[in-house]
């Protein structure tokens, strides 16, 4: 028997209404433990955001510093050599960045630089230098007045320290990025630092490993300033589940942290040792535990701070929330879950088989509906009178839009959705990369086959489609034998001038293997244009009828490129913007300039050749011919003759040369 909506939802009320009040009457002990584990639950999540802001900030501060230095050198506003001004620039950042330890710095030759931090008190300057002493280490002591430093003593010491021995700087020298290590050997430390290291290239030359560097004492004093409760305390553990940092506002970098005093941090020790043993040292999320130690009760709360593998534990004592629950409640408590289960159990069970399963197959078939994939939809039967008329509805919906799949481009539209670009004329300016192929010799294949026609090219449009759609093109409309696609929207794609070079070459390899034969029957060829720059893309149109398209005169630009092909027997041409942004992607050379209607300025014209992945050196032949064209600019006419003539026999045939060296003999 069918019933409706309605009826379905009324008994699940009425169910759901005798439950709860069975409950709130049988379980209204239980609301202290439920505000408890909530109270707990809020003071662990404000405690866990609070430490993973902190250590946010002091992980960007580092980066910030190393950034900053770095730029200092690689726009060489000073040397690495030039020690007095370093040294500000190091002392200045220690000084701004209270939350940094180290600035070091290691040559090469294994000379040696760092800034260390003395607590709030002052810092120091140590250097090891092989023109300093005879490489000794030598420490200068600075304190911190109002607004200032002041420089206190020097001093000098043996040393055998070489940066060169050690990870942060051996890891990094011959590493093109930075990252963090963690650093247990500085010279006169014994502390365990946590440093954001990486290398310094002054005009494409390896200077050194610049490192910064935090104190988990750091830490340990942030970690004093917080009071998750009454009693409780914070600790950062490590990812092996040791206590790196505790609550301790007096620790910096020269008074460690009091480790291994108090419960809370025997508590916390043991919360690591067990989220090892019971999770294998993987925690997704946060982690509560009840630990008991001495007979005493504890809400532990692990959450992973997401750097080293770090977690802030939070262990407050259950003491300190809970006055007692009365034990002869117990079993009250176990018949009552059990009732609890039962109904939870017979509601899902009425939900889930009268309502939630038929909707999820309905909400199924609206996806695919959104997806374009209609085929797939069909009308789903129902107890429930009105889940029934929507998937008959749904299914009516699919069986229309069936029909018109083939004359809209479902691709698109799907990207346009996910996008989130509305159906109504407007559009943006975007950086893209604009692409015209035309077939040459359609004319006379028109002309010899006649309706034929649209299927002898239909292989050609199909390849087209779906060469573009892999490189992660846009389709934008078929003209008739032509297509017009662009890369850049509606989807981000800061690669669009590779890919589109990319689609171009696999377009030209499609026509020239396949069987499509001119009216003399000779193979056809492609003509592509592509150029790219900035264009209004958007829907096009009016209210009635919209089309998702480019504008502008990198369009136009890319059009006439597609037509000059016949000028000088190409097969694509690229203008002076697509071959910047593709850069070492492409092998191309420079054909000649061109006038553009509209335009005070010729413009540069490129030959797409090959990817450089394909043909890692460019041919023999594009220096002779780029070398003709340097002398035809300069009027040295029958040197440029000589050039193109090289260049059409090292091609085994160039018609762009032979073009050439017809104006060349013109201009004699």
């Amino acid at each position: 028997m069918r019933v409706t909506v309605g009826i379905a939802v009324s008994m699940l009320v009425a169910l759901s209404i005798g439950v709860s009040t069975f409950i709130v009457h049988s379980l209204w002990w239980t609301t202290a433990r439920d505000n408890s584990q909530m109270l707990a639950a809020e003071i662990n999540s404000q405690i866990s955001n609070t430490v993973r802001i902190e250590v946010g900030l002091t992980l960007r501060s580092a980066e910030a510093a190393w950034a900053a230095v770095r730029t200092i050198f690689i726009q060489n506003v000073i040397e690495t050599r030039q020690a007095d001004k370093r040294e500000f620039v190091f002392l200045s950042q220690l000084q701004s960045q209270p939350n940094i330890s180290w600035i070091t710095f290691g040559w090469p030759d294994g000379n040696f630089f760092a800034a260390h931090r003395l607590g709030d008190s002052g810092l120091e300057m140590i250097e090891i230098d092989e023109n300093i002493h005879d490489r000794k280490l030598r420490r200068d002591r600075y304190i911190f007045i109002p607004g200032d430093i002041q420089f206190e003593e020097r001093s000098f010491a043996e040393t055998d320290y070489d940066p060169r021995d050690h990870p942060w700087y051996d890891n990094f020298i011959d590493r093109d990025t930075p990252d963090w290590i963690e650093v247990r050997d500085l010279p006169n430390s014994d502390k365990t630092v946590f440093a954001y290291s990486g290398p310094i290239d002054v005009r494409r030359q390896r200077q050194g490993v610049l490192s910064v560097a935090i104190d988990t004492d750091r830490l340990s004093r942030f970690l004093g300033s917080l009071r998750p409760g009454e009693f409780g305390a914070a600790f950062i553990l490590s990812a092996d589940g040791k206590v790196i940092a505790v609550p301790d506002p007096n620790a910096d970098e020269i008074t460690p942290a009091r480790m291994g005093e108090g419960e809370l941090y025997e508590v916390a020790k043991l919360s690591g040792q067990k989220l090892l043993t019971e999770a294998d040292g993987v925690v997704a999320g946060t982690l509560t535990k009840r630990i008991v130690y001495d007979d005493v009760a504890y809400a532990v709360a692990l959450t992973p701070l997401g750097f080293y593998g770090w977690r802030v534990a939070t262990v407050i004592p259950e003491s300190a929330f809970l006055s007692g629950i009365d034990r002869t409640l117990v079993n009250l408590v176990y018949i009552l879950l059990g009732v609890v289960a039962l109904a939870t159990i017979a509601a899902i069970w009425l939900v889930r088989r009268v309502v939630a399963n038929p909707l999820s197959r309905v909400a199924e078939d609206l996806s695919r509906i959104e997806r374009f994939d209609v085929e797939q939809v069909s009308r789903r039967p129902s107890r429930l009178v009105e889940l029934e008329n929507l998937s008959a509805a749904t299914a009516s919906m699919a069986a229309g839009l069936s029909a018109f799949r083939k004359y809209v481009p479902t691709d698109l539209v799907k990207m346009l959705v996910a996008a989130g670009v509305k159906s109504q004329p407007g559009g943006e300016t975007k950086q893209i990369s604009v692409l015209f192929c035309d077939v040459s010799g359609f004319t006379g294949l028109a002309e010899k086959h006649g309706p034929k026609v649209v299927e002898l090219m239909e292989p050609f449009f199909n390849a087209a489609s779906s060469t573009i759609e892999r490189h992660d093109g846009t389709l934008d409309k078929f003209i008739g034998d032509a297509v017009m696609a662009f890369w850049g929207a509606p989807r981000q794609n800061p690669n669009h001038a590779e890919h589109a070079c990319r689609a171009a070459l696999e377009l030209v390899d499609v026509v020239e293997n396949s069987a499509l034969q001119s009216q003399s029957d000779e193979a056809l060829h492609v003509r592509i244009g592509l150029n790219s720059g900035e264009a209004l893309v958007g829907n096009i149109g009016s209210e009635h009828r919209l089309n998702y398209t480019a504008i502008g005169d990198v369009v136009n630009v890319a059009s006439r490129l597609e037509g000059v092909n016949k000028t000088y027997g190409t097969a694509i041409l690229i203008g002076p913007e697509t071959r910047r942004e593709a850069g070492n992607a492409i092998i191309a050379r420079e054909l000649d300039k061109m006038e553009i209607a509209g335009r005070s300025e010729e413009l540069v014209v490129f030959e797409l050749i090959a990817m450089t992945d394909d043909t890692p050196e460019p041919p023999a032949w594009i220096a002779a011919y780029e070398s003709g064209l340097a002398h035809f600019r300069a009027g040295r006419f029958a040197q440029a003759i000589d050039a193109f003539k090289s260049a059409d026999t090292l091609r085994g045939g160039d018609p762009a040369s032979l073009v050439m060296i017809e104006r060349a003999q013109a201009a004699l």
